[in-house]
């Protein structure tokens, strides 16, 4: 890969800019334009890039496996009425050159803005040592409208392609041939919500009457898996217990978030998932966790080598 002269670079200043939304510019977009706050959730990118390049992530965001990467969301809004969602998305994600003494492009500060089946991935980076802010791909929806709960929304399939800026950026950085309407892939995004409308101050709860007991503390989840060890290449069923009734609870394999699954009107759910032939042998993990944070349980298993009979 040929790099163009005034290729993207981050050094110095640039770089303490990139990583600090307080140091760049300012957000264009108020992330709290919609009517309930985000509270917990992720994005799922499928990225794809073209001309040799790969993407790469940085903490919090998770490398998953075929391309595929997970980002945790750190704020935004979201309207339970029409499915808009602008959630602000934890860690950068990186393109990667093939020739390994070329440097990343890095882009941080990544922000989805959905509304009514269209909307832009927006992110910061730097270029020619100054950091900016950019929309870098529109997003639209692929015909499938948006799953609306009273804990929160779901988009799948959401359709990425460059924008003319996010084209510019990327031929500049890489001397390779961008254009508008390039495709970058695919997203997936669920995010939880707050109890209260962001318009509105919470409303706190009054302590309980002296002679009102206090109500039971809510039982933590808990995981379980219908087999201790398996061979590769069979099926795994996950258990959960102790969720909220009606709760979307995400399913990681080896802190890889690939399913969600619905809580029942008892708390439960369940999920069941290919454990593939290249599955390494030894344990693994599976980790289960409310789209709106805090609660989680993880239960492992052991994987044997060959195939299941």
């Amino acid at each position: 890969m040929t790099k163009r002269p005034g290729a993207a670079a981050v050094t110095g200043g640039a770089l303490l800019a990139l990583l600090c939304p307080a140091a760049g510019p300012a957000v264009a977009q108020d992330t709290q334009a919609f009517g309930r706050a985000v509270s917990g959730g992720y994005a799922s990118w499928t990225a794809t890039v073209g001309h040799d390049l790969s993407i790469d992530v940085t903490e919090p965001a998770v490398r998953g496996s075929a391309d595929r990467t997970s980002f945790p969301a750190t704020g935004g809004s979201t309207d339970l009425e029409t499915g808009a969602v602008d959630v602000e998305l934890g860690g950068a994600a990186r393109i990667v050159p093939a020739a390994d003494s070329d440097q990343p492009l890095t882009l941080a500060g990544l922000r989805l803005r959905l509304d009514g089946g269209d909307g832009a991935l927006h992110a910061r980076t730097a270029v020619d040592g100054r950091a900016r802010e950019l929309a870098l791909a529109d997003v639209t929806a692929n015909g499938a409208g948006p799953v609306v709960r009273t804990s929160g929304v779901t988009w799948t399939g959401l359709r990425a392609s460059l924008t003319d800026e996010g084209a510019r950026l990327l031929s500049q950085w890489s001397g390779e041939s961008f254009a508008q309407g390039d495709d970058l892939g695919l997203l997936d995004v669920t995010v939880g919500t707050e109890d209260v409308p962001t318009t509105k101050p919470p409303v706190e709860t009054p302590p309980p009457a002296p002679d009102t007991a206090a109500p039971e503390p809510a039982r933590a989840p808990a995981a379980a898996v219908a087999a201790d060890a398996l061979t590769a290449g069979g099926e795994q069923t996950v258990t959960g217990t102790g969720f909220a009734p009606g709760e979307i609870v995400l399913v990681a394999i080896d802190k890889d978030t690939r399913y969600q699954a619905l809580a029942d009107e008892t708390g439960r759910i369940s999920r069941t998932f290919p454990v593939y032939d290249s599955a390494a042998e030894g344990a693994h993990t599976v980790e289960l966790y409310a789209v709106t944070g805090g609660r989680n349980a993880v239960v492992e298993f052991d994987v044997r080598a060959g195939s299941s009979s």
